[in-house]
């Protein structure tokens, strides 16, 4: 992947956490280059949009904002606070882009810290400009002993984050609930994922399908056109990922895996460039020569807002020859030889763009199926061919993607995956909903059915969306699809492959592009939603989870 802009991806908040004895140097180094220190102190127990203006107020103050937080050990609101242990509040914090610096304060005031940090300005909320607490009192007068001031903040928007915790805990919504009993899973804790995750590393996934150029034209806000009313775009720059089937493969590389990637690559340059790109990512790229070049995709956007997509796309299918060459190319890739290992899993991606045809598809299947433990498969687009793929151990299509294959859009989600999975002979499936989610679906044994009938053999368990707001959905599955089948190749049960997957996506849809997810960024984010207060845990769940967190 390459463009032009800035990295958005790039995640530097670690940097900005630090401990005492580098506070002291850093704050002296600043003192001496005539730098306004502002300090504000805190539980940020939950950053919310009050504590955001209060904290861009701060630094528009000055030229370094420091934010210092109350230890766990220190804070008494109540049972089971904090909610969030203090090295994922600290990373909250970091994350903001006006942040500088932050630091855990062990001491239950901050007046010990403001001996050594010496601001030049101390920000409280407006609460505090009539408030008599002789702790907040000793601060104040330690900041003015120093030649500092406490300066109050215009408190334009007040929120309370113990008003809202009570909120939470009386609130109704279904999908907080079920992520709470979710996160209650003995399965699903921060240790059992955690060991999962370091599983992945090593593991060799075959990858097949089409490699596509998704570019993102970054334009200017549009205008009316002079000789007729049509929209006028101008764009100001061009930002090119890889898609397709390698995008998932360079998800795999991120995650830990040693993907292997086949598909048709064309002899010329961008294919050059292409395969140099995945190659330099630790992939393994083995194609056979394309007639025509890469497909591209390209979305125009204004902001984060996609107004226009073109596909420059040549759909040309393989003749009989290639597609035997294909077929033979994915069979080596898969099975040991004298000097390569097995693949471990393997994934089908069908893009619809003329590579994998339905017959190949299902031939597929059925020699990749005598070499690997783990096979799963996914489609994108209506030319797809979702009931080609036979005798997989998951399936990943969205709602939409699955209706249309299976031309059923009145019944039941459950009945539709369950028509899948019997038509195909499919192990399991994970149903993407977009805002709602996903379903895992796993077809049981008929021997463990307790009456008749498909329903005492289908077993469903949704995953809400970890992700409330949307930036960009483009590679949400791919990234669903590779953590997936990662976890399954680990030994991971269905419910951990989607509860991983559904974590991969929620990372993804938050990133405009499509770039991949690491391990690390999955640990942080199955680790802050067992931290979150919105999974409804009872105060003493909370409690030991915040140990367990710690301890991890």
């Amino acid at each position: 992947m390459s463009h032009s802009g800035p990295r958005g991806a790039i995640n530097t908040s670690d940097e900005k956490i630090f401990a005492l004895a580098d506070l002291v140097s850093r704050r002296g180094a600043a003192r001496a280059a005539g730098k306004k220190l502002v300090q504000c102190h805190g539980c940020f127990d939950i950053v919310h949009p009050g504590h955001v203006r209060h904290l861009r107020q701060a630094k528009a103050m000055g030229d370094l904002l420091l934010v210092t937080i109350t230890g766990d050990s220190l804070i008494s609101k109540g049972s089971g606070r904090p909610l969030i242990p203090q090295e994922l509040r600290a990373e909250n914090l970091a994350a903001l882009d006006f942040v500088d610096w932050v630091v855990i304060d062990e001491h239950p005031t901050a007046a010990e810290l403001l001996e050594v940090t010496r601001p030049d300005l101390y920000v409280k909320g407006r609460e505090y400009e009539t408030n008599n607490d002789p702790r907040f009192q000793a601060e104040r007068q330690t900041v003015e002993r120093h030649g500092g001031a406490v300066v109050f903040s215009s408190g334009d928007v007040v929120f309370s984050s113990t008003a809202l915790i009570a909120a939470m805990d009386h609130s109704v919504d279904p999908f907080h609930k079920r992520l709470s009993q979710l996160t209650r899973e003995a399965e699903l804790q921060v240790l059992a994922l955690n060991q999962l995750v370091a599983s992945f590393a090593g593991k060799r996934v075959l990858v097949v399908g089409e490699t596509i150029l998704d570019t993102y034209v970054m334009c200017d806000r549009p205008e009316v056109a002079g000789e007729s009313p049509i929209m006028t775009l101008r764009p100001l720059e061009r930002r090119q990922y890889d898609g397709g089937a390698a995008i998932i493969a360079r998800h795999l590389a991120a995650l830990g895996a040693r993907p292997v990637l086949v598909t048709a690559l064309p002899d010329n340059d961008e294919g050059t460039a292409l395969r140099h790109r995945l190659i330099a990512q630790g992939i393994e790229v083995r194609s056979i020569t394309a007639t025509a070049n890469l497909p591209e995709k390209q979305r125009f956007l204004v902001g984060s807002q996609k107004v226009l997509k073109i596909d420059l796309v040549e759909s040309v299918p393989l003749d009989a020859a290639h597609q035997e060459r294909l077929l033979r190319l994915a069979e080596e890739t898969a099975r040991a030889s004298t000097s390569t290992q097995a693949c471990h899993a393997a994934i089908i991606a069908d893009f619809g763009l003329g590579l994998l045809t339905p017959t190949l598809l299902t031939k597929l299947c059925r020699t990749l199926r005598k070499h690997v433990n783990i096979m799963t498969g996914d489609v994108s687009g209506r030319r797809s061919s979702l009931r080609s793929m036979r005798g997989m151990d998951l399936l990943c299509p969205s709602e939409s993607e699955l209706r249309d294959a299976m031309r059923l859009y009145g019944e039941g989600l459950p009945l539709v995956a369950w028509n899948l999975m019997q038509e195909t002979k499919t192990r399991n499936t994970i149903i993407t909903m977009g805002a709602e989610g996903l379903i895992g679906f796993d077809r049981l044994p008929e021997s463990t059915a307790t009456q008749d009938g498909w329903q005492s053999r289908l077993k469903g368990e949704h995953v809400p969306a970890l992700c409330p707001l949307a930036l960009d959905p483009l590679g949400c599955g791919d990234a669903l699809l590779s953590t997936a089948t990662v976890a399954l190749a680990s030994g991971a049960s269905l419910i951990q492959a989607s509860f991983l997957g559904a974590c991969a996506a929620g990372i993804e849809v938050e990133r405009l592009g499509n770039i991949p997810v690491a391990a690390t960024d999955l640990r942080r984010m199955f680790t802050r939603v067992h931290g979150a207060h919105l999974t409804y845990a009872a105060p003493e769940v909370i409690a030991s989870r915040g140990s367990l967190l710690r301890a991890s």
